[in-house]
Parts: C-alpha cells; sequence; structure tokens
C-alpha cells in the first residue's frame, strides 16, 4: 500500500459496507494498519450485522443502525489489554460485515440413489433434488466456526459442505417417510418440510439459519416409471375389446382419407378384431361356469347372451365395420357418425341414414328445440 493510500485511510472515519453482490456473506472492512479511529462512526445497514473485533477478540456484534466506536459502547475493551497509548489512539481492530439477507436458489441433490422399500415395488433406489435457503442467525458463531479470518466470505466457499449435509440427510428422511413411491411427487412439500427439520440444528451450529428446503423432483429407475406408465394406461383402457374396436373404427376412418389407406385398415381391423377375439375367449372361460376337466365338480352352463347388434358404417363410399352399439355411440359423440350417416344391420334392406333407424336415434341425442315464431 502507498504512502497516498496510508494518509487518506486515516482521514476515514466512518466505517460502512455497501455490498454490490448476491453471494458475499462476511466482508472484512479495510483498514490501513487495521487501525480504525476512536470516535469513528459504524454504520450498520438492515440486512446486515457487524463484528467488532480487536487484537484477535471478538469485542461485540452490532445490529442495524450508526455508532460511536468508544469504550462507552465496547465495555468489553475495558479489559482487554494492549491500551498502552490511551483510550484516544486509533483501534487496533478489524470489523467484518455479516449480511442476515436471505440467499436463495441454492442447489442441493442426493449424491446417490437411496434405497427404499415399496410395498407395490419391492426394492427402488430414487433420487432427488432441489433448492434451499439460508441466511446468518449468529455472526459470532459463523465467524469462528467458518469464517476464520476470510475477508471475503462467500456462499460458494461453504455450499459443498451445505449441499453434502442435505443430500446425505434426506437419503434418511425418504424411507422413514413411509410414502410409496408413487405417491412421493405429491409429497414433496411435506418431504421438505420433515427435511429441513432434521437438518436445521447442523446448520445452526455453524451459526446459520436454514429457512427454507425445496424438493423439486424426484427420481424414479426407468422400470419403474414404465411400469407405472403401463398401469396407469390399462386402467384408463378397461374394456380391451370395446377400446380394440374403437381404434380399429378411428384408423378406418383415417385410412379411408387417404390413398390406398383401406388397404392398411383392413389388416389393422384383422388384428385388431383377431385380438378382441382371443382375449374375449380367454377372459370368458374364466366366467362360464363350466367345470374343467379334473376339477370333479358338476355345474350347468348358463344360455348364450344375446347377440349384440351389430352395424356397418359407410365411411366416404366404403364399408366398415361392423361396430356394436357403444363403439356406434363413441363415434357418433367423436363426430365420426351423423344423422345422415349411412348405415346398415342384419334385417335392413338396403342403406339407411343413421337418424332413420329406430334403433339408433337415441344415441343422437334429444333434437334442437324449435324457436318460438316471431
Amino acid at each position: 500500500m502507498g504512502l497516498w493510500d496510508k494518509i487518506t485511510g486515516e482521514l476515514i472515519d466512518i466505517v460502512q459496507w455497501l455490498d454490490d453482490t448476491n453471494d458475499t456473506l462476511v466482508f472484512r472492512f479495510e483498514r490501513y494498519g487495521n487501525e480504525i479511529k476512536y470516535n469513528a462512526k459504524l454504520v450498520v445497514r438492515e440486512g446486515q450485522m457487524a463484528a467488532f473485533i480487536n487484537e484477535g477478540q471478538l469485542a461485540d456484534v452490532f445490529k442495524p443502525g450508526t455508532y460511536t466506536l468508544d469504550t462507552r459502547n465496547l465495555p468489553v475493551l475495558a479489559t482487554l489489554k494492549g491500551w498502552k497509548y490511551g483510550f484516544e489512539s486509533p483501534f487496533k481492530a478489524e470489523v467484518y460485515f455479516c449480511s442476515t439477507r436471505q440467499f436463495t436458489n441454492l442447489k442441493w441433490g442426493t449424491p446417490g440413489p437411496c434405497t427404499m422399500r415399496d410395498p407395490e415395488f419391492g426394492v427402488v433406489r430414487v433420487t432427488a433434488f432441489g433448492l434451499y435457503s439460508i441466511k446468518i442467525k449468529d455472526p459470532a458463531t459463523f465467524i469462528r466456526e467458518i469464517v476464520g479470518t476470510d475477508g471475503n466470505f462467500t456462499t460458494e466457499q461453504i455450499e459443498d459442505n451445505l449441499r453434502g449435509k442435505i443430500g446425505t440427510r434426506i437419503k434418511e428422511v425418504m424411507p422413514d417417510a413411509g410414502i410409496p413411491i408413487i405417491d412421493l411427487e405429491g409429497k414433496v412439500i411435506q418431504l421438505g418440510e420433515t427435511l429441513k427439520g432434521r437438518i436445521a440444528p447442523a446448520f445452526e451450529a455453524f451459526g446459520l439459519d436454514l429457512t427454507e428446503v425445496q424438493i423439486q423432483d424426484i427420481g424414479l429407475p426407468d422400470e419403474v416409471e414404465r411400469a407405472i406408465d403401463k398401469a396407469g394406461a390399462m386402467r384408463a383402457i378397461g374394456n380391451m375389446q370395446t377400446y380394440t374396436q374403437y381404434e380399429t373404427a378411428n384408423s378406418i376412418n383415417d385410412a379411408a382419407n387417404n390413398p390406398g389407406g383401406l388397404a392398411a385398415a383392413g389388416v389393422g381391423l384383422g388384428m385388431g378384431l383377431g385380438m378382441g377375439s382371443q382375449m374375449a375367449g380367454a377372459m370368458g372361460g374364466m366366467f362360464t361356469g363350466q367345470s374343467q376337466p379334473g376339477s370333479g365338480g358338476v355345474s350347468v352352463a348358463p344360455p348364450p347372451l344375446p347377440p349384440q347388434m351389430q352395424i356397418f358404417v359407410a365411411v366416404n363410399g366404403q364399408q366398415t365395420g361392423p361396430f356394436d352399439l357403444i363403439v356406434f355411440q363413441q363415434m357418433v359423440k367423436a363426430g365420426q357418425v351423423g344423422l345422415d350417416t349411412l348405415v346398415w344391420k342384419q334385417g335392413m334392406a338396403s342403406w339407411t341414414a343413421a337418424g332413420q333407424v329406430a334403433e339408433l336415434t337415441s344415441l343422437f341425442g334429444a333434437p334442437p328445440s324449435v324457436p318460438p315464431t316471431v
């Protein structure tokens, strides 16, 4: 430091910190030779606290406000040695400003998958990541335990340590929570609060307050996610035979609008109806009530169900179907069949508009009311 810096430093009698960063936790006020004038003004702004350290010992911590540095507001200094030049001499001291605002959007993640026992999927390896927020709660403890003599301490210097504490502890919290893995995504707020309660004491030991823990995503193995998707799809499908017929009707309708499409649709129709017949046959045997060979029981099979109405539909001049009433109604709701669409069923002499077939008119709903005459 040059002579001019030394002279101007001795003329400065206002000790303050204007923070223009977004990641500085602690800043040491720089003075030439650590000499702070007696009766100097200490300005501590909102969102700050200042730790006054004399000859390596913590003398006092100042909250937001303006202070005159003398022995009247620093009673601890009366017991410190080294005042051979009298109380009017400069303080051989340091001031560490601590930012007490919240530091948000700090990231954490599990260092590796944690193992959970799930009643539906068995043993599953799960990962998680999210954000957390901190603020300095006890400047004296934070300086003693973490900062030391570092003159410019940032969040980057402690993030790895804090991230590790959260990531490791959640590997204990998630299995202990007893939440099925399929429900974890809906319980992230609960998990975050539980995690915060578990880790907060470890942060307080550093003089920090853990203000928030967010869990943004739960990572499941690919095979578990595929199993969940398949289970949801099967529940949504419901009746497989009806679903197959409906999908076949859609494919025929789309194919009729494309050159050569009906040929491909015919293949799909054959496959769809074949699959539906096989599944219906396989499942039907379970509920016929007939005795199986070797069962030793005798029972009477119920009479066969009456045949369902089968309807053929004309699409762009091409015959499609047959479809049962359930699939036909779905086609009506989807707008694929209208009152003027030509249909044919067993017993009809010719193709007729759907709106003129007695068995089908109820599927189109009530006709609009006639507007009143003026």
